[in-house]
């Protein structure tokens, strides 16, 4: 077998094409504290911080949007979701921190495996219907 020339290290950044830029971007700074750290205006993109990673926002109707096709809705999504580890883990506190942003989990926190082991997760939506997944500290290392 072949050695790699390159190990993995961690996700870099995710690509989301979004109807809304402003309101997008509202919402993941707003709701999830991402940050924006660059807008490129002439490409319909935002780059937001999310911990140590990237998430892009791309409008769907902007230069780098277009590639993509139509936009995300029930019958075609971008990606089946989107997992930030966050900490602390707090469910009531996520739940009301979601709420006075008009938001509610899909159901209450479950134990999943992520990329640290088993884990307290919620899942809800973000304005283009993406799945946002916000994992605790696993319980069980992988």
């Amino acid at each position: 077998m072949a050695t790699r020339p390159f190990d993995v290290q961690r996700l870099d950044h995710v690509v989301l094409r979004v109807r809304d830029l402003d309101r997008s971007e509202a919402f993941y700074r707003d709701v999830l504290g991402c940050e924006t750290v660059r807008r490129r205006d002439d490409l319909g993109l935002r780059h937001l911080r999310a911990g140590a990673s990237m998430i892009d926002l791309v409008a769907v109707d902007g230069p780098l949007g277009r590639r993509g096709g139509t936009a995300p809705g029930p019958q075609g999504r971008n990606l089946d979701h989107l997992c930030l580890r966050i900490e602390p883990f707090d469910e009531a506190g996520i739940i009301t921190h979601l709420a006075a942003h008009g938001l509610a989990p899909r159901g209450p926190a479950r134990r999943n495996f992520g990329a640290e082991g088993d884990g307290p997760s919620l899942y809800f939506d973000d304005p283009d219907g993406n799945t946002i997944e916000l994992k605790g500290a696993a319980d069980e290392p992988a």
